[in-house]
């Protein structure tokens, strides 16, 4: 096994993880915030797919995303994970479209990549987190998995089963 054969299977895995998770919320159930000061699922998960193609992008200059809706950078910028009561979300099917289409790039995009290409030193703020491009891959996928532990307390304010 290879580092990008390694980075995929965790990319593939915290990407699946979410589905899971979320199958059986719905649309206002990505509303509900887990406390009153914490983010709800929809911004969080706009975050999550935002996040991570400017991530990716910021050290992979050849590397390609497909186009946000408009205004979503907007929608899920800090301005406005806290306006009461939420308006502007997409659907669930939008964001686990959206999310999995950005998920599929990503895994595409480091394929195209050597292992020299992976051990480049990044730069910016999130050097700091991840020296290395390959760790800035590794980074997304941890991004979404801390982001799912948050989704497992909406759930259980929501009385859902517990899956894990």
């Amino acid at each position: 096994m290879n580092a990008r054969e390694a980075i995929t299977i965790a990319l593939q895995g915290t990407g699946g993880m979410l589905p899971m998770y979320l199958g059986d919320l719905s649309d206002a159930d990505f509303l509900v915030r887990p406390a009153p000061s914490a983010n709800h699922i929809a911004w969080q998960l706009g975050h999550l797919i935002a996040s991570e193609a400017q991530l990716i992008k910021g050290q992979v200059s050849t590397a390609v995303y497909p186009e946000m809706p408009a205004g979503f950078d907007k929608q899920h910028g800090k301005e406005t994970s806290a306006v009461e009561p939420p308006k502007g979300f997409a659907t669930k099917a939008d964001y686990l479209s959206l999310f999995a289409k950005v998920r599929e790039a990503t895994v595409a995009n480091l394929q195209k990549l050597s292992d020299a290409d992976l051990d480049k030193t990044t730069t910016g703020p999130m050097a700091a987190y991840a020296p290395n491009v390959g760790a800035m891959f590794l980074l997304v996928s941890n991004h979404t998995l801390m982001h799912a532990g948050q989704f497992t307390v909406v759930r259980r304010k929501l009385g859902k089963p517990v899956l894990f």
